[in-house]
């Protein structure tokens, strides 16, 4: 039976991306150009760093949804990790942009991995409950894809403010006296604690609804789990839209700051662009637009997947991505209204890139269900979480290591004005244009294979109806 969610239960349970969607926003914008501009770390040794990050991704994020499948308590198996761990996880994030002020490039880089670390654990502590609450809030498809859409309005609201808020706090700081590592510690402390109080909030009234079998399931080792994950082949589907589609997101993130710095604004740091008559910063404008534009889209998306399917609507989204992205590296110098421009562009395909691959993991997990006769959401939000922390690790890691290699140079301290090297700056020009393109091509050529379509689903949830009133006539 279909059962329609009330929307202050949507609204509630999507406000949690605000918190999740934002922190890791301004880490996957902002934390690269933090470590090379205002820590002082050389690009190539601090990109070790995301690799150490890697290394711990791989050992927490599946073992926490393992864990979080396994709780029993009167509270269910998803929110006690959100109460306990709502609150240490917005404090976790003043930490990360907490670097003292050291001079030994060493220790510099053990306290910045260290402090990912810590924010990492704590992140995947909420994130990977939270998410794996989706299909147990409803078993409906179109249901699922709504919710979704909720959640990617509260991904994408958290994300547009902190892009245009993030540096307007850091300049604050900064005009009042500080210095620009107090003024992104002000920010963290500012978005750390608006982010951890909706998951707590869901932690104390979203309730569980299609659970209780999984608590009665036998209980299965680490590695008989990841052998069931891998055995689901619309799974090693998804897994690869996954790895794809968030590489190319975060590869837009993390190159477009250094980009609009160095290239657009021609090594002005404090460059400005006055957009409706309010002047901002060159990044706030640039990613302001084009949050604001994949809010606008998502009820597009969300229709368009409806009188489609999912599959359809992102792989036309990610060819509509591909062309702007080609697109990007026509950009000129001073020339920030063609920038806005394309930035709107942009905003469209990175919509259906944010609201579509949630979708379909939900439905991923109930084939599951009817293969081996168990719910496992936390492994695969486990699973998922990885991924996507994992692919925002590695393109920092990569980001890193070819701006060191192709010459980039940090600014010197209370520089306002630099100039990169021609061989830096024709390399970043390739990561946000053509590099970024070819990454979306591989979620095209995934996606169009996927074999979990509409009607594949709807006879899997008949299956799963016959078997569970079979079940309940037994019990």
């Amino acid at each position: 039976m279909s059962v329609k969610l009330p929307f202050w239960l949507k609204t509630l349970y999507g406000s949690g991306d605000w918190g999740i969607a934002s922190i890791g926003m301004m880490r996957s914008i902002f934390y690269a150009i933090y470590l090379t501009d205002v820590v002082g770390i050389e690009p190539r040794l601090a990109s070790l760093g995301a690799l150490a990050g890697i290394v711990w991704d791989a050992i927490n994020d599946p073992i926490i949804g393992i864990l979080s499948d396994r709780m029993k308590s009167k509270l269910g198996r998803r929110r006690p990790f959100l109460l306990w761990f709502a609150f240490p996880f917005g404090l976790s994030f003043i930490m990360l942009w907490s670097a003292p002020n050291w001079d030994s490039q060493v220790a510099l880089l053990l306290y910045v991995t260290l402090a990912f670390m810590i924010s990492d654990t704590l992140t995947t502590l909420v994130a990977v409950p939270y998410l794996s609450l989706t299909p147990e809030l409803t078993q409906n498809y179109d249901e699922r894809t709504s919710l979704s859409s909720f959640r990617t309005v509260f991904q994408l609201l958290g994300a547009m403010t902190v892009v245009i808020s993030a540096p307007m706090i850091v300049d604050a700081v900064i005009l009042g006296g500080g210095s620009q590592q107090q003024g992104f510690m002000a920010a963290g402390a500012v978005f750390g604690a608006i982010g951890a109080f909706p998951l707590f909030l869901i932690g104390l009234f979203v309730r569980e609804r299609f659970a209780s079998e999984a608590t009665e399931q036998e209980l299965l080792s680490f590695r008989e789990t990841l052998n069931l994950a891998w055995q689901n082949i619309p799974f090693r589907y998804a897994v690869g839209i996954y790895m794809f589609n968030w590489s190319a997101v975060d590869m837009v993130s993390i190159t477009f700051p250094f980009f609009l710095l160095y290239w657009v604004a021609e090594g002005n740091l404090l460059a400005k662009v006055n957009f409706l008559g309010v002047d901002l910063a060159l990044e706030s404008a640039f990613f302001g637009v084009l949050m604001f534009v994949c809010i606008l889209f998502v009820p597009f998306w969300l229709w368009l997947s409806k009188r489609r399917n999912k599959i359809q609507a992102y792989i036309i989204g990610m060819a509509a991505w591909v062309v702007v992205q080609a697109l990007i590296f026509t950009i000129q110098p001073g020339d920030t209204s063609y920038m806005l421009f394309l930035a709107a562009l942009a905003g469209v395909g990175v919509s259906a890139a944010y609201i579509l691959p949630d979708s379909i993991l939900p439905d991923v997990i109930e084939w599951d269900e009817l293969r081996t006769g168990r719910r496992q959401e936390g492994i695969y939000y486990g699973i998922r979480t990885l991924i996507r922390k994992l692919t925002g690790a590695l393109i920092i890691f990569v980001t890193l290591q070819v701006l060191g290699w192709s010459g980039y140079q940090s600014p010197a301290e209370n520089v306002n004005v630099y100039q990169q090297p021609a061989s830096a700056l024709f390399m970043i020009r390739m990561m946000v244009s053509f590099i970024g393109a070819a990454i979306l091509l591989g979620t095209i050529v995934i996606a169009w294979s996927y074999p979990l379509t509409r009607e594949r689903y709807q006879r899997i949830q008949r299956l799963l109806s016959i078997r569970r009133n079979k079940n309940a006539k037994t019990t």
